[in-house]
Parts: structure tokens; sequence; C-alpha cells
């Protein structure tokens, strides 16, 4: 009985000599090491989002709507014949996403910087032939007569439907858009920027 108590003794001896030493070998090698539990407050922009802002194309952010009375006189002997044509367009002012450059979006932390193509006429065929109206007409008049009437318009419209004032209109709406997408996506610094034209 003795010897069986002795063995019983000797065991639980062993045994914890065994948990004791476990212990200390554990903390030495776990020394410096720690485990923690956090939140990681980077965002990170993925190329598919990245890719998804490109395929919106071209991004509208400025309509004017543009109407030009143009007229042309030609001399004759006895009577003079004259053409009076009013034209219609819209002029879509914006950006063409398809023309950023390598580079043009990066984010830090909770910032993203943009650069961005400059503000422009998105669709160079702005005219609404289907409108065009011959407002009057004496005398006969040649095609290439109406083309140069329709360029002498389309001059027109752009020069008073491109002005600073309405390119600084449309990069506002541009600004709050694209910052509201932004931040939609978790970014709380938004920096855009716009190449020159």
């Amino acid at each position: 009985m003795k010897t069986i108590t002795k063995l019983k003794l000797g065991g639980i001896l062993l045994l914890l000599i065994a948990i004791i030493a476990a212990a200390l070998w554990f903390r030495n090698v776990s020394k410096g090491n720690w485990i923690g539990l956090g939140t990681n407050q980077e965002i990170d922009i993925t190329p598919t989002q990245i890719q998804s802002i490109k395929d919106i194309g071209e991004w509208e952010f400025l309509s004017v709507s543009a109407e030009e009375l143009v007229d042309t006189i030609r001399k004759g002997i006895f009577t003079n014949d004259e053409l009076v044509r009013i034209y219609y367009g819209t002029l879509r002012l914006g950006i063409n996403m398809h023309e950023v450059e390598p580079g043009w979006i990066e984010a830090r932390s909770d910032s993203v910087f943009l650069t961005l193509p400059p503000i422009g006429l998105l669709d160079k065929d702005f005219i609404d032939e289907a409108r065009t109206k011959s407002f009057y007409q004496s005398g006969t008049w040649k095609p290439k007569d109406r083309e140069a009437m329709y360029n002498r318009a389309y001059q027109r419209m752009l020069r008073h439907c491109l002005t600073p004032e309405n390119l600084r209109a449309a990069e506002t709406n541009a600004d709050a858009q694209i910052r509201n997408m932004m931040r939609a996506m978790g970014y709380n610094k938004v920096m855009i920027s716009y190449r020159s034209r």
C-alpha cells in the first residue's frame, strides 16, 4: 500500500514539474509577442472600383441649350437672295473618364486624391439638325451655302456656351458629385484637381 502511495505521489510530482517546465518554456518563447484585437481604419480602393468609375465614360455636369439665328444675303443684278435659318443645339459639359491618365486616383488612409481630365465639351455634334428651320428664304441655295451657315452657327454656339462661367459651373457640379461618391465609398477627405486644358 505504501508503495502504491509513493508511486502516486511520485507521478503527481513528475506531472507538476512537467507543467511548470512547459509554462516556463512557453513564457520564454512568446516573450515580445502579443495578440490583440482592433479595427483597420485604412480604406483601400480596389481595381474593380477604379474600373467602375472609369466605366462611367462621359460624365455630364452641365447642359447648355443654345439657339442661333444665322442669315446670309447673295447680291443679284435685279434682286437679292436671302436665307435666314434658326439652329438649335445642346452643349454637354463634363469629363470623359476614358481620358484619365495612369495614377489618376490614389488612396491614403481615409483620404483620396484624384487628378481628372479637364472639363470640356463631351459631344462635338451638338446641333440638332432635325430642329433647324428656315425662317426666311428667297432664291435658291446650294448645299455648300447651307453648310457655311451651319458652320457659322456652330462657332457662335461654341463662343456663347463654352464661357469661363459655364466651365466653372460644370466644375463646381463635378466637385460636388465626385465628393459625394467618394464619401459614400468611405473617404472623408477628397482632393480633386484637373489637368490643364
